[in-house]
């Protein structure tokens, strides 16, 4: 390593330290998720109730616990893991994975000297398969809870007073639990848009989508998001002809637009449709299947199109229903987002909140890195979650994986920048497996090469960018992941190269 990359790295270890408040300054907070009685009586005093069992809720108590704080954990669903376990990142990804497996059987396999014919769906088959991985986890939690000794309450929680919680129980009970602090932690719910009734049969959530009984011929996805580029893709590789109805006049509008374009494209290339600045007037699903009425976003000329299912991926919005916030005078803002302090309490005292119903990005391991900060500073220990460093995937394929600014945001800001990019194209591992579509790119400051964002389309780009997380983590420049040695032949030397080619020049291209 470079004398001056060694002091930059000694220096800033020696300096750094955990902030004890969100680096906005925000006020945060979580969404609900709530839990059923278990272990333990719910009615003693806690140290921590956490309301919602989702990613944040059951991190946060199981985290207490190790804390040695007296916890119990509601959850109204019946089963821990909340959205992203039961209905939302896991079974997603259960299917992301099969539907790949099934394009590939049918598009790359001969490739590679393997010949297989008359290549078929079990839908059931596979929805069976996904379902076993989805109880296996969340029975799984319920063993953590076990061994932390967690008191877990399945029910619908609201608040009685800032230190109690009614608890009406799905076995048709109610309880009070008790607690010197409570945590809401009950996450997100779908958006809705005006004029769309979903009944998940022919108008599908996320939900409906990942339980679909026959694959449609024609599906239309409203909104190309992180959600409705997912779903989208994996009908798409089962084959339904998918159309993405987009408002914006780009997908996935937080992605920096240089790889925004080079993803659309590869989805093109799947025969995916895309129909941007395009807005949804009526929808008809009087039908055997659904027809909607699009326009221009600027207005124009109405156009119908028709298919068997709609997918409504328009975004999520925080779950506080029926927690009678209101009640204990507990503040939200104008998008019903929980308002808190730089420890996550609210207005509140002794009422905490983490994940989707708090400002940020509505992901599950945001979520975990609240909960686990939440409790370290009711433990009266120092909690830190750096929000710029939180990495975002888009697990399609190729995945597409970022963490800090967007060259659009650098450039915004008047910082003078380079750019270093690396095509997979030129590494021999991506060419040697033959899926060697996408692209590192690396932006870096112009004179201290601090990086200052990392960009990667990759068919594991989700793995490949926890090297850069951890960089920027310790503000390291482009120089050092260039001279940190990688194994050859791997995907991550791509990263390596872009490091290269942001610093001074790659070896390979």
């Amino acid at each position: 390593m470079a004398m001056a990359s060694f002091a930059r790295r000694k220096a800033y270890l020696l300096t750094r330290h955990f902030s004890n408040s969100h680096p906005d300054a925000l006020r945060y907070s979580f969404s609900l998720a709530s839990f059923s009685r278990g272990f333990a009586s719910g009615s003693d005093d806690n140290d921590v109730v956490i309301i919602g069992g989702g990613p944040g809720g059951y991190v946060a108590a199981i985290k207490a616990a190790q804390l040695g704080l007296k916890t119990t954990c509601i959850e109204k669903r019946g089963t821990l893991g909340g959205t992203c376990l039961n209905v939302g990142c896991i079974p997603s990804k259960a299917l992301l994975h099969s539907s790949h497996m099934f394009h590939e059987a049918q598009h790359s396999f001969a490739h590679h000297g393997v010949k297989v014919s008359n290549v078929e769906v079990d839908l059931p088959a596979m929805m069976g398969q996904k379902d076993k991985a989805v109880a296996n986890l969340t029975k799984g939690i319920e063993g953590l809870f076990k061994k932390n000794k967690v008191t877990y309450v399945k029910g619908y929680g609201k608040f009685v007073s800032p230190n109690e919680v009614s608890v009406d129980t799905i076995d048709g009970g109610n309880t009070v639990v008790k607690g010197k602090n409570i945590i809401v932690a009950t996450g997100s719910d779908v958006k809705s848009l005006p004029g769309i009734t979903i009944d998940e049969e022919k108008i599908v959530s996320s939900t409906g989508a990942l339980s679909l009984k026959q694959i449609p011929k024609k599906l239309i996805v409203i909104g190309a998001g992180y959600i409705g580029l997912e779903m989208g893709s994996v009908w798409a590789r089962l084959g339904s002809e998918v159309t993405v109805v987009e408002f914006a006049p780009d997908i996935v509008p937080t992605m920096d637009s240089e790889i925004r374009k080079q993803f659309q494209r590869s989805l093109e290339k799947q025969k995916m449709k895309f129909m941007l600045k395009t807005k949804v007037v009526g929808v008809d699903s009087s039908g055997d299947g659904v027809k909607l009425t699009l326009e221009p976003a600027a207005g124009g000329d109405q156009t119908i199109l028709e298919a068997d299912v709609v997918l409504v991926s328009a975004g999520r919005t925080p779950f506080t229903a029926g927690l009678e916030l209101d009640k204990i005078g507990v503040e939200t803002d104008k998008g019903g987002r929980i308002l808190v302090d730089g420890k996550f309490e609210t207005n509140v005292k002794g009422v905490f909140a983490i994940g989707d119903v708090i400002p940020g990005p509505m992901l599950a391991h945001k979520a975990e890195e609240d909960g686990v900060a939440c409790v370290e500073f009711i433990a009266g220990k120092h909690g830190h979650v750096d929000y710029d460093l939180v990495p975002g995937v888009v697990y399609t394929h190729p995945e597409v994986a970022s963490v800090g600014k967007t060259e659009d945001q650098v450039k915004a800001s008047g910082v003078q920048y380079r750019v270093g990019k690396f095509p997979f194209l030129a590494n021999s591992r991506a060419k040697a497996i033959d899926d060697a579509e996408g692209l590192v790119k690396i932006i870096a400051d112009k004179e201290t090469d601090k990086i200052l964002g990392v960009h990667i389309m990759a068919p594991n780009a989700g793995e490949l960018i926890h090297e850069a997380v951890l960089a920027i983590n310790y503000e390291a420049s482009s120089e050092d992941i260039a001279r940190v040695c990688h194994a050859h032949p791997t995907m991550s030397e791509a990263l390596k190269e872009a490091a290269m080619a942001t610093h001074d020049k790659p070896i390979h291209i």
